[in-house]
């Protein structure tokens, strides 16, 4: 089901791309010619075959400002880095060693796991500044799309949540967050509306998932656009999402029918954002970069043929999001 805010004549932009562009597995798979041997060359090749790309590292461990500022100046005009935020700043537990280390330092003795409620006010004040100001270069560059708060299955709807949603808003402007939940009462009966009316009402762009469902962490597959930027992140449906490591809870090959029908919701979805962000998460192997293509080259013959996926253009929110100026 598409939930929207407005409707325009013409399918917005899509941008089509992968999370990641430096995977372990990707780097052996061949996917890169020999030439592109170096961080710089992968970038730039990678940029050279999509519009767009997130940035996947940032939640396990903060860039550094030189980092961020060689992804600027990798890239072409009008490339677009999502960026993952610190896993510290959406509530999820972070190792120690990700901390910066003076702040580190400061703690004295560190449990195993840290928490941003348990750094105390100062040092989480600390790594909120020294986070957004290191992505300050591509922030002014206008190579920045979103800043994706993925936030973590113990947190439910109600008001909490919805002050920590607001309160990672805050915090970013005039940077813009995306936000992806994990825990099932954000998109489930009544909530489902409440979620994305409040979300409309802020003007924060919710994210689509594509992912395994049956879990308390699962979010259903509902299209749905809150502000003029729509972001989708495709997950797959791996048999390990609960209980694998990274790339099992991520291995999933998108059939060419699955894509078929993501190409349609996606471009009508477009019909209701001036932007939409299209993002595979499925490792292992050159297959992101793979299903993105193809997924790309899908989208565009639905363009051409003049699909308007009318099956999943269903309820219309009543919120209108607030426009801010570009």
């Amino acid at each position: 089901m598409t939930h929207a805010i407005h409707r325009t004549a013409r399918p917005g932009r899509i941008l089509v791309g992968t999370a990641s562009w430096t995977d372990r597995s990707l780097l052996e798979s061949g996917w890169y010619p020999e030439e592109a041997s170096t961080p710089a060359a992968r970038l730039a090749w990678y940029a050279s075959r999509f519009p767009i790309v997130e940035v996947d590292s940032t939640y396990y461990h903060p860039p550094s400002l030189r980092t961020v500022q060689a992804w600027r100046d990798r890239t072409p005009a009008g490339f677009v880095f999502n960026v993952k935020a610190f896993s510290l700043l959406t509530g999820h537990p972070t190792r120690p060693e990700a901390l910066y280390k003076d702040l580190r330092d400061t703690l004295g003795e560190v449990p195993e796991r840290l928490y941003l409620d348990g750094v105390g006010p100062r040092i989480a004040e600390e790594v909120w500044r020294r986070f957004l100001g290191a992505l300050t270069p591509l922030h002014e560059a206008g190579k920045l799309g979103a800043l994706l708060f993925q936030f973590p299955p113990w947190l439910p709807a109600g008001e909490h949540g919805r002050r920590r949603v607001l309160e990672c808003a805050r915090r970013c402007a005039p940077m813009r967050i995306c936000v992806e939940f994990r825990n099932r009462t954000w998109m489930e009966g009544a909530g489902r509306a409440a979620t994305l009316g409040f979300l409309a009402e802020h003007d924060i762009p919710y994210v689509c998932v594509d992912m395994p469902q049956g879990h308390p962490s699962s979010i259903p597959p509902v299209t749905a656009v809150t502000s003029d930027l729509a972001v989708v992140r495709l997950h797959g449906h791996s048999s390990r999402w609960v209980g694998g490591n990274v790339e099992e809870r991520f291995s999933y090959r998108y059939t060419e029918a699955e894509l078929r029908r993501w190409a349609s919701r996606i471009l009508a979805l477009s019909r209701s954002a001036e932007t939409t962000h299209v993002l595979t998460n499925v490792c292992c192997g050159d297959t992101s970069q793979r299903t993105a293509a193809r997924l790309a080259a899908l989208i565009e013959e639905s363009r051409q043929a003049g699909d308007a996926a009318p099956s999943f253009r269903a309820g219309v929110l009543t919120h209108p999001a607030a426009r801010r100026p570009r």
